[in-house]
């Protein structure tokens, strides 16, 4: 298999998506569309359309983002890092950029969980980003949901740079960062004001 064969194939899976295609047989695709965010992703699944229709989306976009890493960091355990990087950002990409959507993709947040937890040789990335989601919405609560994700992110940014991972985990994880960050400037979702508490006040 050509090593390029990776991020192609994790370009095009993340161009998938799965949301409006479970939305649409769920027969709720304008009601998902229509959220204020518009994103066609998890989060809005589930809103529009149930637990089924949102499960179903979920695993689906944390396989496409699990299999294209666990396929080159199985087979090619001795990947260029430019080409491990490459694959790491390459479903996120392609779920916020899709090519069979004319480039009107969500946001890339199961995704980039699933492109984590496919890496065969180390789970510190994927417990790193799970930490800080919980940290953040459940001990130091960052509401709205929107600044909550910006903030997962950087932190998770900050610690790859001590993270004892290969470098090329640590590039496309901050590739990730920066098409996050683009789609979270994009959305149309209102602004609300950042709010901060803690787990143990009310």
């Amino acid at each position: 298999m050509p090593v390029w064969f990776y991020p192609i194939a994790g370009y095009l899976s993340g161009s998938v998506l799965f949301a409006r295609i479970f939305a649409r047989m769920f027969g709720v695709e304008k009601e998902m569309l229509a959220v204020s965010d518009r994103n066609p992703g998890t989060a809005n699944a589930f809103k529009a359309g149930g637990f089924w229709c949102g499960t179903a989306t979920l695993t689906c976009d944390l396989l496409k983002g699990f299999l294209p890493l666990w396929a080159l960091t199985y087979f090619c355990p001795d990947a260029p890092q430019p080409l491990l990087a490459l694959t790491v950002v390459s479903p996120v990409l392609g779920h916020a950029f899709p090519v069979f959507f004319r480039f009107r993709g969500g946001k890339g947040i199961a995704v980039t969980f699933g492109a984590l937890l496919g890496i065969q040789h180390t789970l510190y990335p994927f417990a790193l980003f799970c930490l800080f989601f919980i940290l953040f919405s459940a001990v130091i609560i960052v509401t709205p949901h929107f600044r909550r994700t910006v903030i997962s992110y950087l932190a998770t940014s900050m610690g790859m740079i001590v993270l004892p991972v290969l470098p090329g985990i640590r590039w496309g994880f901050w590739g990730i960062t920066g098409i996050v960050l683009l789609k979270m400037k994009l959305s149309p979702e209102e602004r609300e004001q950042t709010k901060v508490r803690f787990l143990w006040t009310h």
